[in-house]
């Protein structure tokens, strides 16, 4: 979003043609849309073949991917092959006043189409776990493999069209969140994981680029929650939401500098699909996006219970189906909100109050946060 939003005023305004052919060389392109099949969901809108965004909503599915070659080992350990952990799907209304991000826990169950592959294999339809599709697809050794597997599991599984993807990873997201000078965001409790190399005290943080990933990234120890892949998605909905709120903060717009940096550390490490990776596709996308206040950017997880069949593993409920259905349709996936009473200044505090208490899991689907109301200083 924060690409989106500042793109326009970088390229339209300063004519940077050197930024500018920079900054398209760092984004991998990948066409999937033939790996993906003629058995897809029905798209909301046909796109304008002379601006493909206009007037259309679009869906975009967001992945981290832990692949753990050349900066990504340094960061994360050696590991082979690769794994998508973190899987957001971007919805952006067709007006462009509303964004909503929807994040599916890596251990959902899911049925795993048949994905074909770049280098003329194809994958056996199967039952798993969802973060398994992108491993499935990425056999090939082609992160892009690895993304139309995730799209085709995600379209089978909730009828949502996926227009674009973007797959950023370790070192991109390190350098993004560097750029911005760090991200300001309220620690709720004492926060060690030596495993993620986190250690965080409670209160007023702000988090550089290695300490705002472990913290994504944490799921074992202390004040991090229950172990579970379910539990860490609320934190990495504040830390995106807190990022969001950094940049709307900071003046990149006049900023010249600043913001190709910021930019430039944006773009490195993604790969995406053919229309997101054209800066002036992204740019036409900016210049739409330039009025969504940041009440309208809402993070959620997607409604889920523990498995029938495991209890380490979820599925998407009942309350999941309406989700999905309201993005297919383009409709808001939260109600209005309610007005909040003014708080009474004379009002005493309650002294057993703790703002240091371990952090609770957020209820899926329930405990939606907006870029907003998100908690970006204590108290």
């Amino acid at each position: 979003m924060a690409l989106l939003v500042t793109a326009v005023l970088a390229f339209s305004i300063t004519g940077a043609a050197t930024a500018y052919t920079r900054l398209q060389s760092n984004i991998t392109s990948a066409n999937v849309v033939d790996l993906l099949g003629d058995d897809r969901p029905e798209q909301a809108a046909t796109p304008d073949p002379n601006d493909p965004n206009a007037g259309q909503a679009l869906n975009i599915l967001l992945m981290g991917s832990d692949v753990r070659d050349g900066e990504n080992a340094e960061i994360g350990g050696d590991v082979s092959g690769m794994r998508s952990d973190t899987t957001i799907v971007l919805h952006l209304s067709a007006d462009r006043t509303r964004a909503d991000l929807v994040s599916i826990p890596r251990d959902t169950l899911v049925d795993i189409p048949a994905c074909a592959r770049s280098d003329g294999t194809t994958s056996e339809a199967q039952d798993g776990q969802f973060n398994a599709a992108f491993s499935i697809g990425s056999e090939s050794g082609q992160v892009s493999d690895a993304a139309a597997c995730a799209i085709r599991t995600v379209e089978e599984n909730t009828g949502v069209f996926i227009n674009e993807f973007v797959v950023i990873d370790f070192a991109g997201f390190t350098r993004m969140v560097d750029a911005l000078g760090g991200v300001p965001i309220c620690i709720p409790n004492d926060m060690s994981s030596p495993k993620a190399g986190l250690e965080l005290t409670a209160g007023q943080q702000t988090l550089d680029g290695v300490t705002a990933l472990a913290y994504a990234r944490a799921r074992t120890g202390t004040g991090v929650g229950d172990g579970s892949d379910t539990n860490r998605l609320g934190r990495q909905q504040q830390l995106l939401a807190a990022m969001v709120r950094t940049v709307q903060s900071q003046n990149l717009l006049t900023d010249l500098p600043n913001l190709l940096q910021f930019l430039n550390a944006a773009t490195s490490s993604i790969t995406a699909s053919t229309t997101l990776a054209s800066i002036p596709n992204l740019t036409g996308l900016a210049f739409s996006l330039r009025g969504t206040a940041s009440s309208n950017i809402t993070f959620m997880t997607i409604p889920f219970a523990a498995a029938p069949s495991d209890p380490n593993r979820v599925v998407m409920t009942d309350e999941a189906d309406a989700i999905w259905a309201a993005l297919a349709a383009d409709q808001p996936i939260t109600p209005a909100a309610e007005p909040v009473a003014p708080v009474d200044p004379a009002a005493t505090p309650d002294p057993s109050a703790d703002a240091s208490v371990e952090q609770e899991t957020p209820v899926p689907g329930k405990d939606a946060i907006t870029a907003e109301t998100v908690t970006a200083v204590c108290g």
